[in-house]
């Protein structure tokens, strides 16, 4: 099985234009995050996806692999799957851009999902951990998900899920965190398939997945992401490196 890592890196960030530039500790955070991917081991190749020449030659002039987007894309999904479309590969990782302290564990139980998924009835694999403090989880910008018995998502949104109607039913409320293994014909499929009414309403991707009836399943950590969305994230991730 060829299991490569994909860093879609998209320049003008909407909360935080430029953030993948920035400097921490000496090197940009687009080249921290790529050098975290390649130093876990797992991966037959790590290649970091842009539609920017700054970051391009970031990557390359630090001798990584970057690929330039051809189209303008909506999603990371649509990113990755531009890149890799001509790639013989099996799964694909797809590593957040602006998550340099890349934690291994959850990335290796990511790939066990498909390696001991012998009927393939995964499509994908992606990470949640629990919730507990209530602002947390009414929080629209932390994506809740809900999942069956066997750990595959029933649905993704930004609002409160389940609604506590009964607060004593011992609900666990379960953040998404936006890494994703993708067969590689569930990433072609998505990339070919037009969005749907709840991922347009919700502005979640991974909607599209379960709307067309694809498959994802939920691996609980309990490493909890550190992403750079703000300035003032930055200053915290500058903070542990120092």
């Amino acid at each position: 099985m060829k299991i490569i890592a994909v860093i879609p890196a998209r320049y003008a960030s909407t909360r935080f234009p430029a953030k993948l530039m920035q400097d921490l500790g000496g090197k940009t955070v687009i080249l921290r995050t790529y050098e975290a991917a390649m130093s876990t081991n797992l991966f037959d190749d790590v290649f970091v996806v842009t539609d920017s020449n700054l970051i391009f030659n970031e990557i390359i002039s630090n001798g990584g692999k970057a690929i330039m987007s051809i189209k303008e894309h909506e999603s990371g999904s649509d990113r990755i799957a531009e890149a890799v479309e001509n790639m013989d590969v099996d799964v694909v990782i797809n590593v957040q851009g602006d998550e340099p302290f890349i934690n291994k564990k959850p990335l290796e139980e990511l790939i066990e999902v498909f390696k001991n998924d012998t009927e393939k009835k995964v499509d994908l694999g992606s990470l949640m951990f629990q919730i507990i403090d209530k602002e947390e989880i009414n929080n629209p910008n932390n994506v809740k998900v809900i999942t069956d018995q066997q750990g595959f998502a029933l649905y993704f949104s930004r609002s409160v899920i389940p609604f506590p109607r009964d607060e004593n039913a011992g609900v666990r409320y379960m953040k998404h965190i936006g890494i994703y293994a993708f067969r590689k014909e569930a990433l072609m499929d998505f990339y070919r398939l037009p969005m749907l009414s709840l991922e347009a309403s919700e502005k979640l991707e991974q909607l599209r997945y379960l709307e067309y009836g694809k498959r994802i399943k939920m691996v609980e950590t309990s490493h909890g992401s550190i992403g750079i969305d703000t300035f003032e994230d930055l200053e915290k991730a500058r903070k542990l490196l120092s």
